[in-house]
Formats: C-alpha cells, structure tokens, sequence
C-alpha cells in the first residue's frame, strides 16, 4: 500500500469525523434524556460528548480504511 492510499484514508476520517462525532452525540444525549425522562446536566452532556468523540474516531478510522482498500483494488486482489 502506498502512502496515497495512507493519505487518503486520513482525509476520509477527518472530513467524517466532525458530522458522525455530532450525530453519534445528539443520538446518545436524546437516549438517555428519553431514558431518564429528565434533562440532563451540563457534566453528564460532556461525558456523551467524549464518549461520541471516542466512538466517532474508531468508527470512522475503521469505514475510511474499508473504503479506500476497496477503491484502491485491495479487496479485489489488485
């Protein structure tokens, strides 16, 4: 594998980081607002915000290479 393929893997990740790191946010924060049937506190909104980082990170590490070795023929045997 090429450093082109590297390269693209690492812009596809970071251009879906931000917007999945969102959804994967408002998604938890409305669960468990709907769980508890109470608003959440300011603490408990930052915790889901790192947890939605983390998940968001390893999410889109993991579709960004999947994508890209199946652009670039890897899943071909290319």
């Amino acid at each position: 594998m090429s450093w082109y393929f590297y390269f693209s893997v690492a812009v596809l990740a970071l251009m879906l980081y931000f917007p999945a790191s969102k959804i994967i946010w408002v998604l938890s924060v409305r669960r468990l607002q709907r769980k508890s049937k109470q608003e959440l506190s300011t603490e408990e909104v930052a915790r889901q915000k790192g947890r939605a980082r983390f998940i968001a990170v390893l999410l889109v590490v993991a579709f960004s290479f999947l994508f890209n070795w199946n652009l670039f023929g890897g899943a071909h045997g290319a």
